[in-house]
């Protein structure tokens, strides 16, 4: 698949400000800074749709991306930044556990985490809740680029290990920066556009 059209159309804080549509919805989350704005924006091939920052949290809203005139892209707050208050953490939870028991047109959710280091708590709290409402998982490790080959092997076994990821789920090793493991994730989507 080519993604040959993507652009941004709102932020929402709850499922009725999401657009209304009968295809498809691919979620992306994952923890703040793992790379998700550069992610999507690769994966897209256009260098600001998403907004990127250095600091973490930016991303503080669901937001919606249409791609290819045909499906949609959710975007949802990162997970584990400690700068946020309770309270807005306890609301962004609300918000994603919402959209994930109840918007039938997502099939497919892409859980992000840091190909360099062990998958946190709170990437094995999402993933363990991701899978008690029976979602599908694709796995994405970022930021290939930034180990050597040699430790690629060991690194994904420590995040298929550390998960307990299902079978069923994919775990695919991705760099924003190189492309690498892109066509991967644009075929997984295509699984379930066709």
């Amino acid at each position: 698949m080519i993604i040959k059209s993507a652009e941004f159309i709102t932020s929402a804080v709850k499922n009725s400000g999401l657009p209304v549509h009968e295809g498809i919805e691919f979620m992306f989350c994952g923890r703040s800074n793992v790379g998700k704005s550069s992610f999507i924006n690769a994966l897209t091939n256009r260098k600001k749709l998403a907004k990127t920052s250095s600091n973490p949290g930016k991303t503080q809203t669901l937001n919606a991306y249409h791609i290819n005139q045909q499906f949609y892209f959710i975007d949802v707050p990162g997970y584990g930044y400690a700068n946020v208050s309770k309270e807005l953490k306890a609301s962004f939870g609300r918000m994603i556990e919402a959209y994930i028991t109840t918007r039938e047109q997502l099939k497919l959710i892409f859980l992000l985490v840091d190909v360099r280091h062990k998958p946190t708590e709170d990437d094995v709290l999402m993933y363990q809740f991701l899978k008690y409402y029976d979602k599908n998982v694709c796995v994405i490790a970022t930021k290939a680029d930034k180990i050597k080959k040699s430790e690629r092997a060991k690194n994904k076994n420590l995040i298929t290990n550390t998960l307990k990821l299902d079978a069923e789920d994919t775990l695919i090793l991705t760099s924003s920066e190189t492309k690498e493991g892109l066509e991967q994730v644009l075929q997984k989507m295509e699984c379930y556009l066709t």
